[in-house]
């Protein structure tokens, strides 16, 4: 699993970019899944949970293709990862 944060300039484009050309690119590279989160303390930032590991994160923000569908969904500036270190039953 990995934690990224970003900001976005319009969310509703975002969410259409990611659900679609940035799925199909994330698949690509070992992705199983993303659920986005917005964060209510920021409207323009969303935070995103992928079901992925980090070699395959490593592999997907090294594509060439990868800077001009995050152009294309909006993101302003680079989104920030945090490897998640535990988990928990309860």
């Amino acid at each position: 699993m990995l934690l990224a944060t970003t900001k976005v300039a319009d969310l509703d484009r975002f969410i259409a970019i990611f659900s679609t050309k940035g799925a199909d690119k994330r698949r690509l590279h070992g992705s199983k899944g993303a659920t986005v989160f917005r964060d209510p303390s920021e409207a323009d930032r969303v935070w995103v949970i992928f079901d992925w590991d980090a070699e395959g994160w490593k592999t997907f923000v090294s594509d060439p293709e990868v800077p001009a569908i995050m152009q294309e969904a909006g993101h302003v500036g680079k989104p920030q990862a945090a490897m998640l270190q535990a988990r928990y039953d309860a």
